[in-house]
């Protein structure tokens, strides 16, 4: 099939590698060049503009950074709602539930149908075809598009209505800041306490408290102190305030989550832009007075 790619970031590249490695090719764009290099060798169309993209192919994959970026491509006056070709757009990125409602709704008043599909699993994920794909949109329009988004992940159907899968993603992120949070702590108290953090993971990963943080994050990033895992601080607190923003407007009560938003919109001010997200175990380090390392004997 030929399909359009817009946004080559940490998660596009891996995921458009895929999908050329299944016999699909694409038309791509992206504002920064490194993402369009990073597969100049893969024989993809380099398109100059959105518009352009959206001229060139029926079917335009998103993987954006943030919801206003997400809306400018899809609506602005040279975005993919004035492409000639353009029939369906799947938005893998994160935006939320209001924003991919509100961009649907206008994509459909121009005969283009707009399918959201955010993904879960990181850039590891994104270069095994490991991701979680969590799809919304019309059952037959999740049926055709199986030949496509099964090179990439796992798919879970949502449901129909428009936002359903972001509003998935977000309970998912939510989770994952949670164990990121919680577990910080909880080995930061430890040492504290003159205990060995590796130790402690070890324990952790054998017993009831085991979690993508202790078992992923800690162990490659955080323990080695490279905070290299991969997502970035500012897109973790994006994800969790957008969360929030959902859970008030379904006037749904969660106080742990809001404890959850508040450690994350602090560890933003601290380190936040493109460090990595890991780096709220440091945070933690700071306010509690010591180092996430092996007590010296």
């Amino acid at each position: 099939m030929n399909l359009g790619f817009i946004g080559l970031g940490a998660m596009g590249v891996p995921m458009a590698e895929r999908l050329l490695d299944a016999g699909h090719s694409l038309t791509v764009y992206d504002v920064n060049p490194a993402g369009i290099q990073a597969l100049a060798s893969r024989g993809v169309k380099v398109a100059k503009t959105v518009r352009e993209a959206g001229d060139a192919v029926e079917t335009v994959l998103l993987s954006l950074p943030t919801p206003k970026i997400v809306n400018e491509v899809c609506l602005s006056e040279s975005g993919l709602a004035q492409g000639r070709t353009v029939r369906t757009v799947v938005d893998l990125s994160t935006t939320g539930t209001s924003m991919a409602r509100t961009v649907q709704a206008a994509l459909a008043a121009r005969g283009i149908e707009f399918i959201d599909s955010p993904v879960s699993g990181g850039r590891n994920g994104a270069i095994k075809g490991t991701l979680a794909v969590m799809v919304s949109g019309p059952r037959a329009s999740f049926d055709s598009l199986n030949d496509v988004l099964r090179h990439i992940g796992k798919l879970f159907y949502i449901g129909a209505e428009p936002g359903m899968a972001q509003t998935m993603k977000l309970a998912n992120n939510l989770v994952s800041a949670a164990s990121m949070a919680i577990t910080s702590e909880a080995v930061a108290m430890g040492v504290k306490a003159g205990l060995d953090p590796k130790v402690m993971i070890d324990v952790i990963n054998s017993g009831s408290g085991m979690n993508t943080a202790s078992r992923d994050k800690f162990p490659k990033a955080i323990l080695p102190r490279t905070f290299d895992f991969g997502f970035a601080t500012a897109l973790m607190y994006k994800d969790v305030d957008l969360c929030m923003q959902e859970a008030k407007a379904l006037d749904a009560q969660m106080p742990v989550a809001d404890a959850v938003h508040e450690i994350w919109r602090q560890t933003n001010e601290v380190y936040g832009g493109p460090n990595d997200f890991t780096r709220i175990a440091q945070f933690v380090e700071e306010r509690m007075g010591i180092v996430i390392e092996t007590p010296a004997k």
